[in-house]
């Protein structure tokens, strides 16, 4: 295998978990280019479960669902998130994540919002070896990800609304070196389309308020990542479906428990049999090389596919949140299992949250015991959704 086609399967791999000395015969996960926006960025996502697409709307609403930005409580916000990244094997690898909105206009019918998602990879020292007892130091690499997007958020009726998010995708593997002249930096564009539904209020078990969620979004829809210019070897956007919904409850007018699940699916077409290898009478698998659309048609026959989590978030006053959440994804598709759990903290116009992960599969993730960490500026005053929460 070339340089090339090791940095990607490598750095793909990475994305979802890092192994040590376990059986991966059964296990072919979907793998795609710029596989870091399949990361959730931010802290409170990370403690429920890593779901946001029917959750309430926050800052970092731009990720999940842009729909979700019309029912903001606040006419204007920012936030930033950091995760450190393959914290057992290294310290200079880690996920940033930047989001703003705003509200258009004096209804508070529409938004505008946009954010920075970069993930950093450290560096990599490369040498070469040209004889036996020979070492060449052939530099060092620094492979880094980003994506840039807008989103335009317009609320069509009083508990209903729609988004279309339109976004930049660079991954650069090689990170400005090149040892074969065929690795380079790859680019794309992709969009997203997503809504969101809020009821009103409604007396529901002990003659408490009740309110009921959901959200739908198809992200990241785009043409292939090109890193060698090679036709054959393009790599599919991790494109998504996601589909979610809650539950709040308010037990009065200052304690109120959200409930929510959500299930995703990659549009992206797995490996397929293709023949018996008659040496070895071992399987040979490979992924379908076709069109973008035709691609999300084929992703309905990998088996086992659909994501799961659930979640629930306690709030006393809006000021104080405490979160629990668990993932689950099947074995044969990457065997990502956790249980997440953390805390906000609002005071004035900013908030803080935190978020730990604690894996519970046979596979060691890159995110096991890591801690992120978010900040947030809520920009204005309270908009009319404010009475909803």
């Amino acid at each position: 295998m070339d340089f090339t086609k090791k940095l990607l399967l490598g750095l793909g791999l990475g994305a979802s978990v890092t192994v040590f000395a376990q059986d991966l015969s059964k296990i072919r996960p979907v793998l795609t280019g710029a596989p870091f926006l399949r990361v959730a960025p931010d802290a409170r996502a990370g403690g429920m479960g890593d779901q946001g697409v029917a959750t309430s709307a926050d800052v970092f609403s731009q990720f999940w669902n842009a729909a979700k930005y019309p029912f903001s409580r606040s006419l204007s916000g920012v936030g930033v998130n950091y995760t450190p990244y393959m914290g057992k094997l290294t310290n200079d690898v880690f996920l940033l994540y930047g989001s703003y909105f705003r509200f258009l206009g004096q209804e508070e019918r529409s938004t505008i919002s946009a954010s920075l998602y970069y993930f950093n990879m450290g560096e990599v020292q490369l040498t070469s070896l040209t004889s036996p007892n020979v070492v060449n130091d052939e530099g060092v690499s620094k492979p880094n990800e980003f994506a840039i997007d807008v989103a335009y958020a317009l609320r069509l009726a009083d508990s209903f609304s729609m988004a279309v998010t339109g976004r930049f995708i660079r991954s650069d593997f090689s990170g400005g070196f090149n040892t074969d002249t065929t690795l380079k930096a790859a680019n794309s564009f992709s969009v997203d389309i997503s809504s969101y539904y809020t009821s009103p209020r409604f007396s529901g078990l002990g003659g408490m308020d009740n309110k009921i969620n959901a959200g739908l979004a198809v992200q990241n829809l785009g043409p292939k990542l090109d890193y060698t210019g090679d036709e054959e070897s393009r790599s599919y956007l991790p494109t998504m479906a996601r589909l979610g919904v809650g539950y709040d409850v308010f037990i009065d007018d200052v304690n109120r428990i959200g409930f929510s699940a959500e299930a995703s699916k990659l549009l992206v077409p797995g490996a397929e049999l293709v023949r018996i290898d008659p040496r070895t009478e071992r399987p040979i698998y490979e992924v379908p090389n076709v069109g973008v659309l035709e691609g999300v048609g084929k992703s309905f026959k990998n088996p086992n596919s659909i994501m799961f989590s659930g979640a629930l978030e306690y709030a006393y006053d809006n000021a104080f949140f405490v979160r629990g959440g668990y993932f689950h994804e099947s074995e044969e598709q990457g065997a990502r299992q956790f249980a997440t759990a953390g805390v906000g903290l609002k005071y004035n116009a900013f908030s803080l949250d935190v978020s730990y992960l604690l894996n519970t599969s046979k596979l060691n993730t890159a995110l096991d015991n890591t801690l992120r960490f978010g900040l947030t500026w809520h920009i204005g005053d309270d908009t009319m959704n404010a009475n909803d929460y």
